[in-house]
């Protein structure tokens, strides 16, 4: 069985909704924080998390 790993938001570091095994890839995924209500665009590879582009405030 594949081990999985929460997705932690770049900005305020917290757990989010979103959960990743080790065969998952993601391109240009708009990663919501529903803590920080804030919206970052990632890439996942091998469950390492890539931040490609974080929204201008």
């Amino acid at each position: 069985m594949s081990a999985t790993k929460w997705v932690l938001c770049p900005i305020c570091n917290r757990k989010t909704r979103i959960k990743v095994r080790e065969d998952t890839i993601l391109e240009d995924f708009p990663l919501y924080c529903p803590k920080c209500h804030r919206e970052t665009l990632i890439a996942v590879h091998k469950q390492k998390i890539i931040i490609l582009k974080e929204p201008d405030s």
